[in-house]
């Protein structure tokens, strides 16, 4: 299990397990809100707090919400939209790896997913190797 914290404290999240591995993703949303994602169900993650949420307005149909702590504006996790919860079922969430504790991700697989590049249907493309954290 690992619990984290926004950089003010007010947003706590649990995770049942360690990811199998994290996105370093480059696209437009990631890069400038500067997360690695780790993915889990949701029923392996608890969020505690008041989150705020943002939906991209750069697609039609966002299938994220991204969740941030409306005090130090750290961003923590994502769930899926309602519309993507219709079209895929409800069984994954993101966790903003970036807010654990470096230590507690050695031996997990960093992967460098070409986000800009995506279509959005398939698998990504990467802009780079992978390497194991802790590892290099």
């Amino acid at each position: 299990m690992l619990e984290f914290t926004c950089h003010c404290g007010d947003i706590r999240v649990r995770i049942d397990k360690r990811p199998d591995y994290i996105h370093e993703c480059n696209c437009s949303l990631c890069s400038k809100t500067g997360v690695r994602w780790g993915y889990f169900h949701p029923s392996e993650v608890s969020v505690t707090g008041a989150a705020g949420t943002y939906n991209r307005v750069d697609k039609a149909e966002p299938a994220a919400a991204i969740g941030f702590c409306p005090r130090c504006s750290a961003t923590t996790h994502w769930t899926l939209t309602d519309a993507a919860v219709a079209r895929f079922g409800n069984g994954m969430m993101g966790v903003n790896m970036w807010l654990a504790e470096p230590g507690d991700l050695a031996g997990i697989e960093l992967r460098f997913p070409d986000g800009r590049a995506w279509e959005g249907e398939g698998d990504f493309g990467y802009v780079r190797e992978s390497y194991v954290i802790g590892g290099r």
